[in-house]
């Protein structure tokens, strides 16, 4: 059917490949030329072949939106195995971490303080293992005391301990940690914090080791 056509109330042909329409660009959405339908997001062709007839071109870049918002099965498998990938290498560097330490032999012993320099709910900053690694001692009761490294295990920030709210509190993104375990209970940080592991000899308290965990 020749387009355009002189008789304005003649019917209108949407195909592009019409006679008087050729060289014309775009598509032609299906609802323009008649009422509206459930698939009235559905585009069709300007040549009305099927989309499996459809050049590459168009397929790549459809102007569906449901078919723009279609996610297909290897976009997602892409992004599992990516997402997947990137935990794994994270698991295998602290393993590689752990393995350091130990093949770097035992653990120095290193006097921190003595009870009678910290009251209950005090904290005492020291370094352990070497001058690299802040950690803070804390004195829970007149017999409990634990420490921690203080590098935030999300991005390395410091935390601070809490007793009050029984949790150290990392005020670069809002992260906390049990106060007693060092295990993540609020925020980005998934890995607990590392451990300084205690003895304690007479009045004195020493670090003997360090006990970094994934979980």
């Amino acid at each position: 059917m020749p387009y355009p056509s002189s008789d304005p109330r003649a019917p209108i042909d949407p195909a592009i490949s019409s006679p008087g329409r050729e060289g014309l660009t775009g598509t032609a959405p299906a609802n323009l030329y008649g009422p509206a339908s459930p698939s009235e997001q559905i585009t069709v062709a300007p040549d009305f072949a099927p989309a499996e007839a459809q050049p590459a071109w168009r397929q790549d870049f459809p102007i569906d939106w449901p078919q723009d918002l279609y996610v297909e099965r290897r976009e997602f498998m892409k992004f599992m195995v990516l997402t997947s990938g990137a935990l794994a290498i994270g698991q295998l560097w602290i393993a590689l971490q752990n393995w350091y330490r130990d093949y770097r032999g035992l653990a120095p012993v290193q006097r921190i303080a003595s009870v009678d320099e910290i009251a209950v709910g005090a904290a005492l900053s020291f370094r352990y293992p070497d001058e690299h690694e802040p950690c803070l001692l804390l004195r829970l009761s007149e017999s409990e005391f634990v420490a921690f490294n203080q590098k935030c295990t999300h991005l390395s920030c410091a935390v601070i301990p809490r007793p009050a709210e029984g949790s150290w509190y990392c005020p670069c993104h809002e992260g906390r940690f049990d106060l007693r375990t060092g295990a993540p209970t609020a925020g980005p940080p998934r890995r607990p914090l590392t451990r300084i592991l205690l003895d304690r000899k007479g009045r004195d308290i020493y670090a003997v080791g360090e006990e970094a965990r994934t979980l």
